[in-house]
Protein backbone atom coordinates (compact mmCIF):
# COMPACT_ATOMS: atom_id res chain seq x y z
CA UNK A 1 0.00 0.00 0.00
CA UNK A 2 2.72 2.55 1.00
CA UNK A 3 4.14 1.45 -1.90
CA UNK A 4 1.81 2.34 -4.65
CA UNK A 5 1.06 5.40 -2.73
CA UNK A 6 4.58 6.55 -2.99
CA UNK A 7 4.02 5.77 -6.66
CA UNK A 8 0.65 7.96 -6.95
CA UNK A 9 2.72 11.20 -5.12
CA UNK A 10 5.82 10.93 -7.64
CA UNK A 11 6.56 12.97 -10.05
CA UNK A 12 7.10 11.61 -13.44
CA UNK A 13 9.66 13.40 -14.64
CA UNK A 14 12.14 13.77 -11.20
CA UNK A 15 10.64 10.49 -10.18
CA UNK A 16 10.87 11.85 -6.79
CA UNK A 17 8.03 12.80 -4.13
CA UNK A 18 6.09 15.61 -5.02
CA UNK A 19 8.30 19.12 -4.36
CA UNK A 20 5.71 22.22 -4.33
CA UNK A 21 2.78 19.98 -6.59
CA UNK A 22 1.31 21.55 -9.50
CA UNK A 23 -1.66 20.10 -11.71
CA UNK A 24 -1.75 21.29 -15.74
CA UNK A 25 -4.76 21.58 -17.79
CA UNK A 26 -5.12 17.79 -18.41
CA UNK A 27 -4.91 16.48 -14.63
CA UNK A 28 -1.60 15.34 -14.59
CA UNK A 29 0.49 16.59 -11.35
CA UNK A 30 4.51 17.49 -11.35
CA UNK A 31 6.80 19.55 -9.17
CA UNK A 32 6.72 22.88 -10.20
CA UNK A 33 10.21 22.91 -11.01
CA UNK A 34 9.83 20.01 -13.56
CA UNK A 35 7.44 21.41 -15.31
CA UNK A 36 8.57 24.37 -15.34
CA UNK A 37 12.48 23.03 -16.70
CA UNK A 38 9.84 20.79 -19.52
CA UNK A 39 8.54 23.50 -20.93
CA UNK A 40 11.20 25.63 -21.01
CA UNK A 41 12.90 23.13 -22.94
CA UNK A 42 9.94 22.92 -25.52
CA UNK A 43 11.12 23.29 -29.49
CA UNK A 44 7.86 25.43 -30.54
CA UNK A 45 7.55 28.31 -29.62
CA UNK A 46 3.57 28.96 -27.51
CA UNK A 47 2.98 25.14 -27.60
CA UNK A 48 3.47 23.61 -24.45
CA UNK A 49 3.07 19.68 -23.69
CA UNK A 50 2.37 17.26 -20.58
CA UNK A 51 4.94 14.72 -20.54
CA UNK A 52 2.53 11.59 -19.75
CA UNK A 53 -0.48 12.57 -22.33
CA UNK A 54 1.25 14.78 -24.81
CA UNK A 55 -1.47 17.00 -24.68
CA UNK A 56 -0.98 20.40 -25.54
CA UNK A 57 -1.33 23.86 -24.53
CA UNK A 58 -1.71 27.11 -25.91
CA UNK A 59 -0.25 29.78 -24.20
CA UNK A 60 1.59 28.41 -21.72
CA UNK A 61 -0.41 27.36 -18.73
CA UNK A 62 -0.58 29.12 -15.54
CA UNK A 63 0.45 26.96 -12.57
CA UNK A 64 -1.63 26.78 -9.56
CA UNK A 65 -0.82 24.76 -6.21
CA UNK A 66 -2.71 21.88 -5.70
CA UNK A 67 -3.02 21.99 -1.93
CA UNK A 68 -4.76 18.32 -1.86
CA UNK A 69 -1.74 17.08 -2.91
CA UNK A 70 0.53 18.96 -0.54
CA UNK A 71 -1.80 17.44 2.01
CA UNK A 72 -1.05 13.73 1.34
CA UNK A 73 2.78 14.23 0.46
CA UNK A 74 3.11 15.94 4.07
CA UNK A 75 1.03 12.97 5.57
CA UNK A 76 3.72 10.31 3.76
CA UNK A 77 6.79 12.33 4.94
CA UNK A 78 5.29 12.17 8.49
CA UNK A 79 4.18 8.80 8.33
CA UNK A 80 8.25 7.71 6.68
CA UNK A 81 9.50 9.89 9.86
CA UNK A 82 7.81 7.68 12.14
CA UNK A 83 8.52 4.97 11.18
CA UNK A 84 12.33 5.76 10.57
CA UNK A 85 12.08 6.66 14.25
CA UNK A 86 10.75 3.27 15.27
CA UNK A 87 6.73 5.06 16.38
CA UNK A 88 3.79 4.10 15.63
CA UNK A 89 1.82 3.61 12.47
CA UNK A 90 -1.03 3.49 11.56
CA UNK A 91 -3.88 1.90 10.32
CA UNK A 92 -4.53 1.97 6.34
CA UNK A 93 -8.06 0.82 4.67
CA UNK A 94 -6.67 -2.35 4.36
CA UNK A 95 -5.25 -2.93 7.48
CA UNK A 96 -6.50 -4.97 10.75
CA UNK A 97 -7.25 -1.25 13.14
CA UNK A 98 -6.22 -1.08 17.09
CA UNK A 99 -10.13 -1.79 18.37
CA UNK A 100 -8.82 0.35 21.43
CA UNK A 101 -7.68 3.57 20.12
CA UNK A 102 -10.06 6.38 20.48
CA UNK A 103 -8.48 8.94 17.96
CA UNK A 104 -6.44 7.88 15.08
CA UNK A 105 -6.28 4.16 15.11
CA UNK A 106 -3.01 2.20 14.93
CA UNK A 107 -1.89 -0.61 13.19
CA UNK A 108 -3.37 -3.80 15.22
CA UNK A 109 -0.02 -6.06 16.64
CA UNK A 110 -2.08 -9.28 17.84
CA UNK A 111 -5.85 -9.74 18.05
CA UNK A 112 -7.71 -12.00 20.54
CA UNK A 113 -9.65 -14.93 20.45
CA UNK A 114 -11.48 -14.61 23.48
CA UNK A 115 -11.83 -10.64 23.37
CA UNK A 116 -12.75 -10.67 20.13
CA UNK A 117 -10.64 -8.01 19.40
CA UNK A 118 -7.31 -6.50 17.96
CA UNK A 119 -4.93 -4.34 20.06
CA UNK A 120 -2.11 -2.25 18.81
CA UNK A 121 1.08 -2.73 20.99
CA UNK A 122 0.27 -0.23 23.82
CA UNK A 123 -3.35 -1.52 24.17
CA UNK A 124 -2.21 -4.84 24.06
CA UNK A 125 0.30 -4.64 27.02
CA UNK A 126 -2.48 -5.78 30.09
CA UNK A 127 -2.64 -9.14 28.09
CA UNK A 128 1.05 -9.58 29.29
CA UNK A 129 1.00 -8.05 32.67
CA UNK A 130 -2.12 -8.88 34.14
CA UNK A 131 -2.98 -12.25 35.22
CA UNK A 132 -6.68 -12.21 34.08
CA UNK A 133 -5.42 -12.34 30.42
CA UNK A 134 -2.79 -15.47 31.01
CA UNK A 135 -5.94 -17.80 29.68
CA UNK A 136 -6.34 -15.51 26.15
CA UNK A 137 -5.39 -16.95 23.16
CA UNK A 138 -3.29 -14.21 21.04
CA UNK A 139 -3.56 -15.00 17.34
CA UNK A 140 -2.22 -12.74 14.45
CA UNK A 141 -4.34 -9.71 13.40
CA UNK A 142 -7.40 -10.54 12.00
CA UNK A 143 -10.51 -8.89 10.58
CA UNK A 144 -12.75 -11.93 10.59
CA UNK A 145 -12.94 -12.06 14.92
CA UNK A 146 -16.72 -11.56 14.28
CA UNK A 147 -17.25 -14.84 12.52
CA UNK A 148 -16.12 -16.27 16.10
CA UNK A 149 -19.60 -14.89 17.83
CA UNK A 150 -21.92 -17.10 17.79
CA UNK A 151 -24.58 -15.14 15.79
CA UNK A 152 -27.89 -16.23 17.94
CA UNK A 153 -26.37 -16.15 21.77
CA UNK A 154 -23.91 -13.51 20.87
CA UNK A 155 -21.47 -15.56 22.90
CA UNK A 156 -17.90 -16.33 21.68
CA UNK A 157 -18.04 -20.30 19.79
CA UNK A 158 -15.75 -22.65 21.67
CA UNK A 159 -16.97 -26.20 20.29
CA UNK A 160 -18.13 -27.96 16.90
CA UNK A 161 -20.94 -29.85 16.47
CA UNK A 162 -19.57 -32.99 14.64
CA UNK A 163 -23.54 -33.58 13.95
CA UNK A 164 -24.26 -30.65 12.10
CA UNK A 165 -20.53 -29.85 11.17
CA UNK A 166 -20.73 -26.31 12.62
CA UNK A 167 -19.30 -24.19 14.81
CA UNK A 168 -21.40 -23.45 17.96
CA UNK A 169 -21.34 -21.79 21.13
CA UNK A 170 -21.85 -22.92 24.96
CA UNK A 171 -25.16 -22.08 25.09
CA UNK A 172 -25.85 -24.19 22.04
CA UNK A 173 -24.89 -27.02 23.13
CA UNK A 174 -27.33 -27.19 25.81
CA UNK A 175 -29.91 -26.28 23.44
CA UNK A 176 -30.57 -26.94 19.61
CA UNK A 177 -27.32 -29.38 19.73
CA UNK A 178 -28.36 -31.25 22.72
CA UNK A 179 -27.20 -34.73 22.42
CA UNK A 180 -25.23 -34.35 19.28
CA UNK A 181 -21.47 -35.31 19.33
CA UNK A 182 -20.01 -32.07 20.01
CA UNK A 183 -15.97 -31.69 20.55
CA UNK A 184 -14.08 -28.37 21.18
CA UNK A 185 -12.83 -26.23 18.60
CA UNK A 186 -9.15 -27.09 19.55
CA UNK A 187 -9.84 -31.05 19.14
CA UNK A 188 -11.57 -30.59 15.69
CA UNK A 189 -8.66 -28.18 15.00
CA UNK A 190 -6.07 -30.47 15.88
CA UNK A 191 -7.85 -33.43 13.46
CA UNK A 192 -8.34 -31.14 10.62
CA UNK A 193 -5.19 -30.22 10.78
CA UNK A 194 -3.96 -34.14 10.38
CA UNK A 195 -6.61 -34.60 7.68
CA UNK A 196 -4.82 -31.54 5.98
CA UNK A 197 -1.17 -32.51 6.57
CA UNK A 198 -2.46 -35.92 5.09
CA UNK A 199 -4.10 -34.82 2.09
CA UNK A 200 -0.89 -32.18 1.57
CA UNK A 201 1.14 -35.68 1.91
CA UNK A 202 -1.38 -37.40 -0.43
CA UNK A 203 -0.84 -34.24 -2.79
CA UNK A 204 2.93 -34.14 -2.41
CA UNK A 205 3.18 -37.30 -3.47
CA UNK A 206 0.60 -37.05 -6.51
CA UNK A 207 3.15 -34.06 -7.58
CA UNK A 208 6.02 -36.69 -7.64
CA UNK A 209 3.85 -39.17 -9.64
CA UNK A 210 3.19 -37.04 -11.80
CA UNK A 211 6.12 -35.94 -12.25
CA UNK A 212 7.63 -39.16 -12.79
CA UNK A 213 4.68 -39.47 -15.54
CA UNK A 214 5.58 -35.98 -17.26
CA UNK A 215 9.28 -37.11 -17.36
CA UNK A 216 8.47 -40.55 -19.03
CA UNK A 217 5.99 -38.49 -21.31
CA UNK A 218 9.09 -36.86 -22.20
CA UNK A 219 11.36 -39.50 -22.98
CA UNK A 220 7.92 -40.80 -25.00
CA UNK A 221 8.24 -37.36 -26.85
CA UNK A 222 12.28 -37.62 -27.44
CA UNK A 223 11.55 -41.65 -28.95
CA UNK A 224 9.02 -40.40 -31.21
CA UNK A 225 11.10 -37.82 -32.61
CA UNK A 226 14.12 -39.86 -33.22
CA UNK A 227 11.76 -42.50 -34.93
CA UNK A 228 10.11 -40.25 -37.16
CA UNK A 229 13.47 -39.05 -38.24
CA UNK A 230 14.81 -42.63 -38.63
CA UNK A 231 11.83 -43.57 -40.31
CA UNK A 232 12.26 -40.51 -42.76
CA UNK A 233 16.01 -40.65 -42.98
CA UNK A 234 15.58 -44.25 -44.37
CA UNK A 235 13.10 -43.63 -46.88
CA UNK A 236 14.79 -40.97 -48.52
CA UNK A 237 17.89 -43.51 -48.89
CA UNK A 238 15.37 -46.04 -50.20
CA UNK A 239 13.97 -43.38 -52.76
CA UNK A 240 17.31 -42.12 -53.47
CA UNK A 241 18.67 -45.54 -54.30
CA UNK A 242 15.52 -46.52 -56.29
CA UNK A 243 15.77 -43.22 -58.69
CA UNK A 244 19.94 -44.06 -59.02
CA UNK A 245 18.95 -47.59 -60.13
CA UNK A 246 16.44 -46.16 -63.14
CA UNK A 247 18.35 -43.50 -64.05
CA UNK A 248 20.84 -46.30 -64.41
CA UNK A 249 18.90 -48.74 -66.05
CA UNK A 250 17.20 -45.61 -68.39
CA UNK A 251 20.91 -45.04 -69.57
CA UNK A 252 21.58 -48.39 -70.10
CA UNK A 253 18.36 -49.39 -72.20
CA UNK A 254 19.43 -45.87 -74.03
CA UNK A 255 22.89 -47.41 -75.47
CA UNK A 256 21.72 -50.66 -75.94
CA UNK A 257 18.37 -49.09 -78.01
CA UNK A 258 20.78 -46.83 -80.00
CA UNK A 259 23.31 -49.48 -81.09
CA UNK A 260 20.49 -51.65 -82.02
CA UNK A 261 19.13 -49.13 -84.09
CA UNK A 262 22.69 -48.64 -85.64
CA UNK A 263 22.86 -52.35 -86.70
CA UNK A 264 19.51 -52.18 -88.15
CA UNK A 265 19.99 -48.64 -90.00
CA UNK A 266 22.80 -50.58 -91.57
CA UNK A 267 21.23 -52.88 -92.63
CA UNK A 268 18.30 -51.03 -93.94
CA UNK A 269 21.13 -48.26 -96.01
CA UNK A 270 22.10 -51.89 -97.32
CA UNK A 271 19.22 -53.18 -98.80
CA UNK A 272 18.52 -49.75 -100.11
CA UNK A 273 21.43 -49.68 -102.15
CA UNK A 274 21.61 -53.01 -103.28
CA UNK A 275 17.79 -52.08 -104.26
CA UNK A 276 19.02 -49.16 -106.37
CA UNK A 277 21.13 -50.69 -108.16
CA UNK A 278 18.74 -53.22 -109.22
CA UNK A 279 16.23 -50.64 -110.32
CA UNK A 280 18.85 -48.84 -112.79
CA UNK A 281 19.80 -51.90 -114.31
CA UNK A 282 16.03 -52.81 -114.99
CA UNK A 283 15.26 -49.37 -116.24
CA UNK A 284 18.40 -49.83 -118.86
CA UNK A 285 17.13 -53.43 -119.87
CA UNK A 286 14.21 -51.62 -120.85
CA UNK A 287 15.44 -49.01 -122.63
CA UNK A 288 17.42 -51.31 -124.68
CA UNK A 289 14.20 -54.14 -124.89
CA UNK A 290 12.16 -50.76 -126.29
CA UNK A 291 14.81 -50.00 -128.69
CA UNK A 292 14.89 -53.05 -129.81
CA UNK A 293 10.78 -52.98 -130.44
CA UNK A 294 11.03 -50.34 -132.90
CA UNK A 295 13.10 -52.41 -135.54
CA UNK A 296 11.08 -53.29 -138.36
CA UNK A 297 13.94 -55.65 -140.27
CA UNK A 298 13.18 -59.02 -139.38
CA UNK A 299 16.63 -60.57 -139.54
CA UNK A 300 18.41 -57.02 -137.30
CA UNK A 301 15.44 -57.71 -134.66
CA UNK A 302 16.30 -61.24 -134.29
CA UNK A 303 19.82 -60.91 -134.14
CA UNK A 304 19.71 -57.79 -132.00
CA UNK A 305 17.47 -59.65 -129.52
CA UNK A 306 19.77 -62.91 -129.04
CA UNK A 307 22.43 -60.77 -128.94
CA UNK A 308 21.51 -59.73 -125.25
CA UNK A 309 22.68 -61.04 -122.12
CA UNK A 310 20.43 -62.49 -120.14
CA UNK A 311 19.23 -60.45 -116.95
CA UNK A 312 21.28 -60.46 -113.76
CA UNK A 313 18.67 -58.75 -111.53
CA UNK A 314 16.49 -61.46 -109.30
CA UNK A 315 13.00 -61.07 -109.88
CA UNK A 316 11.87 -61.22 -106.22
CA UNK A 317 12.76 -59.06 -103.82
CA UNK A 318 14.47 -61.12 -100.47
CA UNK A 319 13.97 -57.97 -98.21
CA UNK A 320 11.59 -59.38 -95.16
CA UNK A 321 9.42 -55.95 -94.00
CA UNK A 322 9.63 -56.30 -90.07
CA UNK A 323 7.76 -53.70 -87.65
CA UNK A 324 9.54 -51.12 -85.92
CA UNK A 325 8.32 -52.33 -82.53
CA UNK A 326 9.35 -56.02 -83.00
CA UNK A 327 13.10 -54.68 -83.32
CA UNK A 328 13.20 -53.74 -79.84
CA UNK A 329 10.91 -56.27 -78.37
CA UNK A 330 13.51 -58.23 -76.63
CA UNK A 331 15.14 -55.09 -75.20
CA UNK A 332 11.87 -54.04 -73.39
CA UNK A 333 11.08 -57.43 -72.23
CA UNK A 334 14.64 -57.77 -70.83
CA UNK A 335 14.67 -54.22 -69.51
CA UNK A 336 11.05 -55.20 -67.47
CA UNK A 337 13.60 -58.48 -66.61
CA UNK A 338 16.08 -55.81 -64.57
CA UNK A 339 13.73 -53.50 -63.56
CA UNK A 340 11.64 -56.36 -61.58
CA UNK A 341 15.07 -57.93 -59.85
CA UNK A 342 15.58 -54.32 -59.28
CA UNK A 343 12.22 -53.57 -57.92
CA UNK A 344 11.97 -56.48 -55.81
CA UNK A 345 15.79 -55.96 -54.05
CA UNK A 346 14.31 -52.23 -53.13
CA UNK A 347 11.08 -54.23 -51.50
CA UNK A 348 13.02 -56.38 -49.54
CA UNK A 349 15.08 -53.30 -48.43
CA UNK A 350 11.61 -51.81 -47.30
CA UNK A 351 10.63 -54.73 -45.72
CA UNK A 352 13.91 -54.72 -43.68
CA UNK A 353 13.40 -50.88 -42.39
CA UNK A 354 12.41 -51.06 -38.96
CA UNK A 355 10.68 -47.92 -37.47
CA UNK A 356 12.17 -47.30 -34.15
CA UNK A 357 9.57 -48.51 -31.43
CA UNK A 358 9.14 -46.19 -28.35
CA UNK A 359 10.08 -48.41 -25.51
CA UNK A 360 7.32 -50.05 -23.06
CA UNK A 361 6.57 -48.47 -19.98
CA UNK A 362 9.00 -48.86 -16.70
CA UNK A 363 6.49 -48.59 -14.22
CA UNK A 364 2.46 -49.71 -13.40
CA UNK A 365 1.45 -46.53 -13.38
CA UNK A 366 3.36 -45.70 -16.94
CA UNK A 367 1.56 -49.10 -18.25
CA UNK A 368 -1.97 -47.32 -16.39
CA UNK A 369 -1.48 -44.72 -18.96
CA UNK A 370 -2.72 -47.31 -21.71
CA UNK A 371 -5.71 -48.99 -19.57
CA UNK A 372 -8.38 -49.37 -21.32
CA UNK A 373 -11.74 -50.63 -20.24
CA UNK A 374 -12.37 -54.09 -21.17
CA UNK A 375 -15.23 -56.74 -20.85
CA UNK A 376 -16.45 -60.11 -22.15
CA UNK A 377 -18.19 -60.65 -25.25
CA UNK A 378 -20.85 -63.50 -23.59
CA UNK A 379 -22.09 -64.78 -27.39
CA UNK A 380 -18.70 -66.19 -27.17
CA UNK A 381 -18.56 -67.28 -23.95
CA UNK A 382 -18.07 -71.28 -24.03
CA UNK A 383 -21.54 -73.48 -22.47
CA UNK A 384 -19.49 -74.14 -19.09
CA UNK A 385 -18.58 -70.43 -18.60
CA UNK A 386 -20.44 -67.73 -16.34
CA UNK A 387 -20.27 -64.48 -16.14
CA UNK A 388 -20.59 -61.75 -13.97
CA UNK A 389 -19.37 -58.07 -12.83
CA UNK A 390 -20.49 -56.32 -15.78
CA UNK A 391 -19.25 -58.88 -17.93
CA UNK A 392 -15.98 -58.92 -16.30
CA UNK A 393 -15.99 -61.54 -14.57
CA UNK A 394 -15.92 -65.31 -15.90
CA UNK A 395 -16.30 -68.70 -13.87
CA UNK A 396 -15.99 -72.54 -15.03
CA UNK A 397 -19.20 -74.35 -13.89
CA UNK A 398 -20.32 -77.62 -14.26
CA UNK A 399 -23.06 -76.91 -16.96
CA UNK A 400 -24.28 -73.49 -17.82
CA UNK A 401 -27.01 -73.71 -20.40
CA UNK A 402 -27.18 -70.58 -22.32
CA UNK A 403 -28.70 -70.17 -25.27
CA UNK A 404 -26.76 -71.40 -28.81
CA UNK A 405 -25.08 -68.70 -30.77
CA UNK A 406 -22.71 -68.88 -33.63
CA UNK A 407 -19.98 -67.18 -32.13
CA UNK A 408 -20.33 -69.42 -29.11
CA UNK A 409 -17.16 -71.48 -28.75
CA UNK A 410 -17.49 -75.22 -28.43
CA UNK A 411 -14.46 -77.35 -28.06
CA UNK A 412 -13.22 -75.59 -24.86
CA UNK A 413 -14.44 -73.53 -21.83
CA UNK A 414 -13.04 -70.24 -22.80
CA UNK A 415 -14.17 -66.73 -24.04
CA UNK A 416 -12.93 -63.62 -25.96
CA UNK A 417 -13.68 -59.76 -24.71
CA UNK A 418 -15.94 -57.63 -26.79
CA UNK A 419 -13.52 -54.67 -27.51
CA UNK A 420 -10.85 -55.24 -30.13
CA UNK A 421 -7.14 -54.09 -28.76
CA UNK A 422 -5.19 -52.07 -31.34
CA UNK A 423 -2.27 -49.45 -30.59
CA UNK A 424 -1.25 -49.59 -27.27
CA UNK A 425 -3.30 -51.51 -24.10
CA UNK A 426 -3.02 -52.71 -20.89
CA UNK A 427 -4.93 -54.48 -18.71
CA UNK A 428 -4.95 -56.84 -15.82
CA UNK A 429 -6.73 -60.28 -14.91
CA UNK A 430 -7.27 -61.51 -11.25
CA UNK A 431 -7.07 -65.85 -11.18
CA UNK A 432 -8.36 -67.54 -8.78
CA UNK A 433 -6.99 -71.34 -9.99
CA UNK A 434 -8.80 -74.77 -8.40
CA UNK A 435 -7.08 -77.93 -9.61
CA UNK A 436 -6.07 -77.18 -12.63
CA UNK A 437 -5.31 -73.68 -14.23
CA UNK A 438 -6.24 -70.58 -15.75
CA UNK A 439 -4.66 -69.17 -19.34
CA UNK A 440 -4.42 -65.10 -20.21
CA UNK A 441 -3.62 -64.32 -23.57
CA UNK A 442 -5.06 -62.50 -26.70
CA UNK A 443 -6.80 -64.29 -30.28
CA UNK A 444 -7.99 -62.92 -33.55
CA UNK A 445 -11.33 -63.07 -33.56
CA UNK A 446 -11.70 -64.97 -36.47
CA UNK A 447 -10.14 -68.11 -34.68
CA UNK A 448 -11.79 -71.08 -35.16
CA UNK A 449 -14.81 -71.78 -32.69
CA UNK A 450 -13.92 -75.40 -32.20
CA UNK A 451 -10.05 -74.17 -31.52
CA UNK A 452 -8.33 -74.11 -28.36
CA UNK A 453 -6.97 -71.16 -27.48
CA UNK A 454 -2.44 -71.40 -27.77
CA UNK A 455 -3.18 -74.47 -30.15
CA UNK A 456 -2.54 -72.75 -33.59
CA UNK A 457 -1.31 -69.35 -35.13
CA UNK A 458 -3.90 -66.95 -33.87
CA UNK A 459 -3.56 -67.00 -30.25
CA UNK A 460 -0.78 -66.35 -27.67
CA UNK A 461 -1.36 -67.43 -24.20
CA UNK A 462 0.03 -67.62 -20.80
CA UNK A 463 -1.14 -70.23 -18.78
CA UNK A 464 -1.01 -69.83 -14.89
CA UNK A 465 -0.70 -72.86 -12.53
CA UNK A 466 -0.51 -73.12 -9.01
CA UNK A 467 3.14 -72.23 -8.70
CA UNK A 468 4.47 -71.78 -12.28
CA UNK A 469 3.84 -70.31 -15.75
CA UNK A 470 3.59 -71.86 -19.57
CA UNK A 471 3.52 -69.72 -22.68
CA UNK A 472 1.82 -71.44 -25.54
CA UNK A 473 1.16 -70.07 -28.94
CA UNK A 474 0.97 -72.50 -32.23
CA UNK A 475 0.65 -75.56 -29.96
CA UNK A 476 4.24 -75.26 -28.70
CA UNK A 477 4.99 -74.84 -25.13
CA UNK A 478 7.01 -72.80 -23.28
CA UNK A 479 8.19 -72.45 -19.56
CA UNK A 480 8.37 -69.44 -17.97
CA UNK A 481 9.89 -68.69 -15.09
CA UNK A 482 8.84 -65.32 -12.48
CA UNK A 483 7.09 -65.02 -9.40
CA UNK A 484 3.60 -66.42 -8.45
CA UNK A 485 0.89 -63.87 -8.81
CA UNK A 486 -2.91 -64.03 -8.64
CA UNK A 487 -2.85 -60.68 -10.67
CA UNK A 488 -1.35 -61.01 -14.14
CA UNK A 489 -0.70 -57.91 -16.19
CA UNK A 490 -0.92 -57.82 -19.88
CA UNK A 491 0.84 -55.32 -22.12
CA UNK A 492 0.25 -55.56 -26.03
CA UNK A 493 1.54 -52.86 -28.88
CA UNK A 494 -0.10 -53.68 -31.97
CA UNK A 495 1.63 -51.37 -34.22
CA UNK A 496 5.32 -52.58 -32.26
CA UNK A 497 3.89 -56.30 -32.82
CA UNK A 498 4.68 -56.85 -29.45
CA UNK A 499 3.00 -58.93 -26.51
CA UNK A 500 4.08 -58.80 -22.73
CA UNK A 501 2.80 -60.87 -19.49
CA UNK A 502 3.64 -59.29 -15.69
CA UNK A 503 3.77 -60.73 -12.58
CA UNK A 504 1.69 -57.78 -10.76
CA UNK A 505 2.28 -57.81 -6.93
CA UNK A 506 4.21 -54.91 -5.06
CA UNK A 507 6.28 -54.89 -8.16
CA UNK A 508 5.41 -55.77 -11.39
CA UNK A 509 7.89 -58.44 -12.94
CA UNK A 510 8.57 -59.37 -16.81
CA UNK A 511 7.56 -62.43 -16.93
CA UNK A 512 7.52 -63.36 -21.12
CA UNK A 513 7.57 -60.76 -24.04
CA UNK A 514 6.53 -62.20 -27.37
CA UNK A 515 7.87 -59.97 -30.72
CA UNK A 516 5.85 -61.40 -33.50
CA UNK A 517 3.37 -60.08 -36.28
CA UNK A 518 -0.41 -59.37 -36.46
CA UNK A 519 -1.95 -58.98 -39.42
CA UNK A 520 -5.54 -58.85 -37.45
CA UNK A 521 -7.37 -56.95 -34.41
CA UNK A 522 -6.55 -58.82 -31.00
CA UNK A 523 -9.01 -59.52 -28.77
CA UNK A 524 -8.23 -60.41 -24.60
CA UNK A 525 -8.83 -63.94 -24.29
CA UNK A 526 -9.77 -66.21 -21.02
CA UNK A 527 -9.33 -70.25 -21.24
CA UNK A 528 -10.08 -72.86 -18.14
CA UNK A 529 -9.20 -76.81 -18.54
CA UNK A 530 -11.85 -78.58 -19.32
CA UNK A 531 -11.78 -81.66 -16.13
CA UNK A 532 -14.56 -80.89 -13.42
CA UNK A 533 -11.72 -80.17 -10.81
CA UNK A 534 -11.47 -77.13 -11.59
CA UNK A 535 -15.56 -76.04 -11.03
CA UNK A 536 -15.57 -72.69 -9.26
CA UNK A 537 -12.28 -71.59 -10.95
CA UNK A 538 -12.44 -67.80 -11.90
CA UNK A 539 -10.94 -65.06 -13.66
CA UNK A 540 -11.38 -61.25 -13.73
CA UNK A 541 -10.36 -57.73 -15.66
CA UNK A 542 -9.47 -55.56 -13.00
CA UNK A 543 -10.91 -52.53 -13.59
CA UNK A 544 -7.71 -49.58 -13.58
Amino acid sequence: MAQRQTETLSCSVCLELLKEPVTVPCGHSYCRTCISSFWDGEKEKDVYSCPQCRQTFTPRPVLMKNTVLVELVDQLKESRLQEAAGGPSFAAAEDVACDSCTKRKLKAFKSCLNCVASYCEEHLQPHYQSAAFKRHRLVDPSNKLQENICSRHDEVMKMFCRTDQQCICFLCSMEEHKGHYIVSAAAEHTERQRELQESRADIYKNIQDRGKELQLLEEQLKSIQLSADHTVQHSQQIITELIRVLHRRSSELEKEVRSKQQTEVSVVRALQKKMEQEISELKKRDAELQQISTTEDHIQFVLSYSSLSALSVSTHSSITHTHPHSCFQELTEHLHTILMEDWTKVCGTVERVKVLQLPEPMSRDGFLQYSQKITLDPNTAHRRLRLSEGNRKVTLMFNNPDHHHPDRFTECPQVLSRESLTGRCYWEVEVEVRGGWVSVGVAYKSISRNCVFGSDDKSWMLQCDHNNYTFIHNNIYTNVSGPVSSRIGVYVDHTAATLSFYSVGDTMTLLHRVNTTFTEPLHAGLRFPICLVSTGANAELCEL
